[in-house]
């Protein structure tokens, strides 16, 4: 990559509140910043990068055979919330309808609860998601719902026998070195899957790679690379300012001032205040990014993008 690009980049990003950055690109780190040390060394909260990872893990629940179908209807891991189903559409919700969260609930995390869900105050999480009214059928628009990704650790929880916690050290962390991380949980004792992860940037890094090398990691299959491309296809496009979503994965084309690539797709992961973790396939690149931009989360994807537009 151009030195002279990288060295702009980095004045931009300075100058922000990212914290830290990294760029690997053909299995090679080509650009590293970190605000301070601390950053460099101590995990950093990845907000909803997490629902990128939680992703990942109903994959290899999928792949393992924990997980049947991702076309089976949540409620039945739920039989005990059949009697508060006021809409007889809610029974028909699917696995599938919470990872591309078009489960159809009014749910305004976008709107006037300003990225931030009253869930959390709850004692029963899982109750309140399914409470609330549907505003449109399952399948038919996507709307941003952290609660869909709660209810999948509580899925992912009922189907392995392990917190979701549990399930990722044993078959996605540490085979990939990663042990300096932590998973918030609700009252109950479930992760919660919408934003509780914290992880070293490096760390971040590697999830990216992971996607990259199609689900292998040092010849070890962690994940199908079938789950990795079904669940990073563009299926709904509500945020034209972000992108398509996908199974808890963004997905937006990147115009590239280069000769052999004029267009190109990048598949990554969003979290509020800026963090990142990005895939670009075709450039085998993979960045990730952790910042405290809670005022202007989608600052570092323009920083980043003026900076890829000139490769």
């Amino acid at each position: 990559m151009d030195l002279k690009i990288l060295d702009e980049f980095a004045r931009s990003i300075k100058k922000a509140k990212i914290k830290s950055c990294l760029i690997m690109r053909e299995d090679r780190l080509v650009f590293e910043y970190y605000k301070n040390r601390k950053i460099e060394n101590n995990p950093q909260k990845i907000n909803s990068c997490t629902k990128s990872i939680l992703s990942i893990l109903i994959g290899i629940a999928v792949d393992k055979g924990y997980i049947k179908s991702i076309s089976e209807p949540v409620i039945n891991f739920f039989p005990e919330l059949m009697n508060i189903l006021d809409d007889p559409r809610k029974r028909h919700i699917t696995i599938e309808d919470l990872l591309t969260m078009s489960a159809g609930f009014e749910w305004p995390e976008f709107g006037e609860w300003n990225y931030s869900t009253p869930m959390v105050f709850s004692s029963d999480v899982i109750k309140y998601v399914f409470e609330r009214n549907l505003e449109n059928d399952r399948g038919e628009k996507m709307n941003y719902n952290s609660g869909c990704s709660h209810v999948l650790t509580a899925i992912l929880q009922k189907t392995t026998g392990m917190k979701a916690i549990e399930f990722a050290n044993l078959h996605l962390f540490k085979p990939l070195g990663i042990t300096n991380v932590r998973w918030y949980e609700d009252s109950k004792g479930i992760n919660r899957g919408g934003d509780g992860l914290t992880m070293t940037t490096v760390d971040m890094l590697k999830m990216g790679t992971l996607y990259l090398q199609e689900g292998n990691w040092k010849n070890k299959r962690i994940v199908s690379s079938d789950w990795l491309r079904k669940s990073t296809q563009p299926y709904y496009l509500t945020y034209e300012a972000i992108g398509y979503y996908a199974y808890h994965w963004w997905v937006r084309n990147l115009n590239i001032n280069n000769a052999e690539v004029s267009s190109t797709e990048m598949i990554f992961a969003l979290g509020f205040g800026g963090q990142y973790i990005c895939i670009i396939p075709v450039l085998s690149m993979v960045i990730a990014i952790t910042s405290d931009m809670y005022e202007d989360s989608l600052k570092p994807l323009r920083l980043l993008e003026e900076c890829l537009v000139h490769l």
